[in-house]
């Protein structure tokens, strides 16, 4: 019940505010925070929702470590508090709206991190586009979105990259020449099963089914019946743990058991073993993986000694870098006035995020940090992992040391 009413508050929101997004948008172009007061930064992340909300959660803890490590920005030897304002963006076009819409009625935040899910940085695009605000998201990885809106940023690698891993991965390392996928409807579902399914076949192998799900239903035993039929070597799933937990569990009723499972990060999270149990013993999953490095140990270590369990999802160290990106940006460009106030210019803040490391790679969590201009930032590459013995193992078919 609360779930649901917060969904439709939030739908409600988007909606309401959408009617004064015209007088938002004549928004000065300055942030102004005053002297003794907080320097605070937008978190849009889903934190509700079966099999989301550790998705979500996981980018929010990397910002709060982040932010453990670098509370203050510090501009013409005057410092400031950094804080987070958290809102939860439903992993949903909707979400996605209402969170933008919210963020920039309050001219006080400086800039987002997130949203989560490609479909809530659609949502949020055009509204922050208007308004002058960006976005740094840790893990909307649908390719088209940096050349859609100029808010918009990426830390982690995007679909395109990650596509081809994914079929290489397949075809050479698993050896699969038969290949079936499903996605879930969403832009990042469907992105991402178009990009592998377009490699494949690059490399010589046969997409023999390609299918879709409704986020939501229980009961996907016709359309794994469909895929049986086609005859795959292996099913490419690309959506989120709720649906690839039931998927991997029904594929049996069709005589597909015996069929290996495999999906993205949308699937890298403890939860897809909470779900599926037994069922999902075997499943392979890719990710956006840092580099090795004494830095992520360490990181790794303080997240796990400060919410007393391992990472949730693979997004926390992206996370950690969005937020660093933010406080470099702001020290770069922030200037005190004659009150002692903090005035951070927005075009010039999204001048220097778009161009973040470009000279010179900056060494983050993630690995190197490099944008081109056009919000792609990450320099870091794909991991590939599997479910075995009910727990989440990394596969060795790729090597990163950051040196």
């Amino acid at each position: 019940m609360v779930r649901n009413t917060t969904r439709n508050f939030l739908v409600v929101m988007a909606v309401l505010a959408l009617l004064i997004v015209p007088a938002m948008a004549q928004d000065e172009g300055t942030v102004v925070v005053e002297a003794g007061d907080p320097v605070v930064i937008g978190v849009a992340a889903v934190i509700s929702g079966e099999g989301l909300a550790p998705l979500g959660e996981d980018i929010v803890r990397g910002v709060e470590l982040a932010l453990d490590e670098r509370g203050t920005v510090t501009v013409g030897d005057v410092e400031f508090e950094v804080t987070i304002d958290v809102q939860d963006d439903l992993c949903s076009a909707e979400g996605g709206q209402a969170v933008a819409n919210y963020y920039v009625s309050n001219p006080q935040i400086v800039g987002i991190v997130g949203p989560t899910c490609s479909s809530a940085c659609r949502g949020a695009g055009p509204i922050l586009d208007s308004a002058g605000y960006i976005m740094i998201s840790a893990s909307c990885t649908n390719p088209a979105l940096a050349a859609d809106f100029v808010s918009f940023n990426r830390t982690a690698p995007n679909d395109d990259a990650q596509g081809v891993e994914d079929a290489i991965f397949i075809y050479d390392y698993l050896g699969i020449t038969k290949l079936a996928t499903i996605h879930d409807g969403s832009p990042y579902g469907e992105g991402l099963v178009t990009n592998v399914a377009a490699a494949f076949e690059e490399l010589g192998g046969e997409v023999v089914a390609q299918d879709a799900v409704t986020v939501g239903d229980t009961d996907f035993r016709s359309t794994l019946n469909t895929i049986a039929a086609a005859g795959p070597e292996l099913i490419f799933f690309g959506g989120f743990p709720a649906e690839a937990a039931r998927l991997a569990e029904q594929r049996a009723d069709a005589g597909l058991s015996e069929v290996p499972f495999m999906g993205a990060d949308g699937l890298y999270s403890p939860e897809l073993i909470n779900l599926g149990g037994a069922a999902v013993e075997g499943v392979y999953m890719s990710t956006p993986a840092p580099a090795v490095s004494d830095a992520l140990s360490e990181f790794v270590a303080a997240y796990e000694e400060k919410y007393g369990f391992a990472p949730t999802a693979a997004f926390h160290s992206y996370s950690h870098d969005a937020v660093l990106m933010y406080l470099d940006a702001i020290e770069a460009v922030g200037e005190i006035d004659a009150d002692g106030n903090l005035v951070i210019d927005r075009a010039a803040l999204a001048e220097y995020i778009a161009n973040y490391g470009a000279e010179e790679p900056v060494v983050g969590l993630s690995g190197l940090l490099s944008c081109n201009g056009d919000g792609e930032c990450a320099q870091g590459g794909i991991g590939f992992f599997q479910v075995q013995d009910g727990e989440i193992v990394r596969l060795e078919t790729m090597s990163m040391e950051l040196e």
